[in-house]
């Protein structure tokens, strides 16, 4: 009948096509953070295994008024000092990405002045793009007519603004791409990366995502679709993953950027690894432009396919870094898939309680954590779990950071428009 929706797959099944056979990992060899929990990956990492309550929640002016009026925001960096005048070509999630860029390369060992940029990619994701910058100069539109209007709104608002600040910012000539499946789009960025140096495309890559959202109109639309939490009167407990009183998410701005590279390239510049990206998967739920279907199919087939591109069975996978937005449904379905084909043996976590939900830049920022759990054998806390969900089947690490032995984890993320996606991170 025209409109009805075909039946679900079986559990195990995939719908569209199959991954193809896995072609070994690539290194991560560099990693950048941009979050609210911290600038930089020692402090963002120190922040957010503390166990403790969030600190850099804002009441952004342009919120003023709507029920959910509070973001997670980045703070002290001077744009300005950072990058010089180039700031003023970029939108502020853009900036974000370059901070995160700057970071990962150099703390990859590697040199943008002197590599071979011909052969160095870049694959940033993001949900909206310069749409902070949009807003402004809409209002000037109105307030002020279109001769005040700045000629540089086309540049700076296109999604692609923070893949091609980065390439500019480290000469990076070879393959670009922005990537854009809502809050799938920094996870999809770094499976896109590892095709690429696999298929032989590049040697190294710069792959995850940035995000930068305040804009009224899409939180006063997300606010009428009940989607944010509301507990306006103590916002730093309103991001709650897979708690029993978790009333929807809170939005965050950030970056999490990885330096993947070809193994053979990084072995024979004597680069440490930090960890392997091993294994990538993604599919479309085919069901809804916001809700996940609740069969959990979609993101049960993506995390399926990325278990057989790695190479990895359910039973080696000791932690996940899950999507857990803090929403009732999201968390409902994303357990019980998690919970089908992993069982009950891995150890989950949500950062997105000490991150917020950073939208497009939140599969980069999750896949930098799998990573640096991996290495440091550590499983950040899922902060504000007072008291879990009954209905979720899974062991959340909360109260504070569990020490484990780790030799392979997932990150996982789902998206408006039915989009998800996983990673497989092994150790380095």
């Amino acid at each position: 009948m025209a409109g009805s929706r075909p039946p679900a797959p079986a559990p195990g099944a995939t719908r569209g096509s199959v991954q193809g056979p896995a072609q070994g990992p690539v290194a991560v060899t560099g990693i950048g953070l941009v979050t609210a929990a911290g600038v930089g990956v020692k402090r963002a990492w120190s922040e957010i295994t503390t166990g403790t309550r969030p600190r850099s929640l804002r009441r952004p002016d342009s919120l003023q008024g709507l029920p959910c009026d509070f973001m997670y925001t980045v703070e002290g960096i001077d744009f300005e000092d950072e990058l010089g005048r180039d700031t003023l070509l970029m939108d502020r999630f853009a900036r974000l990405a370059v901070i995160a860029a700057r970071e990962a390369v150099a703390n990859a060992g590697l040199d943008a002045a002197s590599w071979d940029g011909t052969r160095v990619a870049v694959v940033i994701g993001s949900a909206h793009g310069g749409l902070r910058f949009y807003d402004e100069q809409q209002a000037v539109l109105t307030d002020r007519g279109p001769r005040r209007v700045a000629p540089k709104v086309a540049p700076l608002s296109v999604p692609n603004g923070a893949a091609s600040s980065v390439c500019r910012d480290l000469g990076a000539r070879g393959p670009s791409l922005a990537v854009s499946t809502a809050c799938a789009s920094g996870t999809d960025a770094i499976g896109t990366a590892l095709g690429w140096l696999r298929a032989g495309r590049c040697d190294i890559a710069v792959a995850g995502g940035a995000e930068s959202l305040a804009s009224r109109l899409v939180f006063a639309s997300t606010c009428q679709m009940r989607a944010l939490s509301t507990r306006v009167d103590d916002p730093a407990a309103a991001c709650r993953p897979f708690d029993a009183d978790r009333d929807g998410f809170v939005v965050g701005e950030g970056a999490g950027l990885l330096v993947l590279e070809r193994p053979e390239h990084a072995r024979a510049r004597g680069a440490a690894v930090r960890a392997h990206v091993a294994g990538y998967g993604a599919s479309n739920d085919a069901f809804s432009p916001v809700a996940p279907d609740e069969s959990g199919a979609g993101i049960e087939a993506a995390l399926r396919a990325a278990l057989a591109d790695a190479d990895a069975a359910p039973a080696d996978v000791g932690h996940v870094n899950a999507h857990g937005t803090s929403t009732v449904i999201n968390d409902l379905v994303e357990s019980a898939a998690l919970h089908r084909v992993l069982g009950d043996h891995p150890l989950i976590t949500s950062t997105k309680a000490m991150t917020g939900h950073a939208l497009g830049a939140a599969g980069g920022i999750e896949a930098a954590l799998t990573a640096l759990a991996l290495e440091e054998q550590l499983i950040p806390p899922t902060v504000n779990l007072d008291r879990q969900d009954p209905a979720v089947p899974l062991e959340v690490v909360a109260g504070s950071a569990r020490p484990a032995r780790l030799r392979c984890a997932a990150s996982t993320s789902l998206g408006f428009g039915g989009h998800n996606a996983a990673l497989v991170l092994t150790r380095g």
